[in-house]
């Protein structure tokens, strides 16, 4: 299956809309509403799960369930992450530029993202950071 950005984006927006009290822990399933993205099915939604806890977004808290992911909160690089990629116009903006050099990771997208997000607040602020 080939790993799809917005997905993951998406997952990790829900994710972190979970209202999960501190220290709790759950299990996500595929199929579950409140991870659902239209145009998804639970395949694809279970296989980018899988690739966001790969990639140390997510922090299980030691859970190991049977089926489905398990869920404690995002981690800081997961935040990170996020908080990079949550405007939806610097999101296009990345996927652009991510698109226009023929290849992107994880980690260079949110590079790409800060980035922008960066020459935002400098044109914002007027302060180089």
């Amino acid at each position: 299956m080939k790993r799809d950005m917005d997905l993951i984006r998406e997952l990790l927006l829900k994710l972190e809309a979970l209202p999960i009290r501190p220290g709790g822990i759950v299990t996500i399933t595929p199929d579950a509403e409140e991870i659902a993205v239209p145009g998804y099915d639970a395949a694809q939604i279970d296989y980018h799960l899988s690739q966001i806890r790969q990639s140390g977004l997510i922090d299980e808290g030691g859970a190991r369930p049977m089926t489905g992911t398990g869920f404690r909160c995002l981690t800081p690089a997961g935040h990170d992450f996020l908080d990079s990629v949550r405007d939806p116009e610097i999101w296009a903006k990345t996927k652009k530029g991510a698109a226009e050099a023929k290849g992107f990771t994880i980690d260079l997208l949110k590079d790409l993202a800060k980035g922008l997000v960066k020459k935002q607040i400098e044109e914002f602020t007027g302060v180089k950071l």
